[in-house]
């Protein structure tokens, strides 16, 4: 690891000293939860390489790696919905980091156009048919072809 962040010696020093000493996986990223600042949602889940964590720390605008596109990706940058992180946070062993935003303009933060990317619930219980999800965010907040376009969906099959 170089620049800002340290070198990974010692558990002790991962766990309990100052130093920011992120253990990013085998293809170079960390998992990133991010969490409206008031009311504590979960809006969406995603995945930062150095540079987009470092870009995050920069900037305090949430960047991602996108993993479809494989390319960093400034949240709101085409949607206007920019996540302005409130506060950022790195778990006990540094793997994973937790955002906490404040989302501008509409609040959303999916691009499916529902605030949350968490909008259905998956049942639990028996396991004896085909599942079936429900929808926890009935109306979306925007309608993304209006907002995105002809961009291409980033959701891969």
């Amino acid at each position: 690891m170089s620049g800002p962040f340290s070198e990974r010696i010692s558990v002790e020093q991962v766990e309990e000293s100052s130093e920011l000493a992120p253990k990013f996986d085998v293809n170079g990223l960390i998992p990133v939860v991010t969490t409206d600042h008031e009311t504590g949602e979960l809006l969406m889940h995603g995945y930062m390489n150095e540079a987009a964590f470092l870009k995050s720390i920069e900037t305090a605008e949430a960047h991602y790696y996108s993993r479809s596109r494989e390319t960093i990706w400034h949240k709101g940058a085409t949607s206007g919905l920019i996540q302005n992180i409130v506060e950022m946070r790195i778990d006990d062993d540094q793997d994973a980091v937790w955002l906490r935003v404040k989302v501008a303009g509409n609040g959303a933060s999916c691009h499916v156009g529902y605030r949350s990317c968490f909008y259905r619930s998956v049942p639990t219980g028996a396991v004896d048919e085909k599942l079936t999800l429900q929808f926890e965010e009935h109306d979306k907040v925007f309608d993304p072809v209006e907002v995105y376009g002809d961009a291409p969906n980033p959701t891969k099959l």
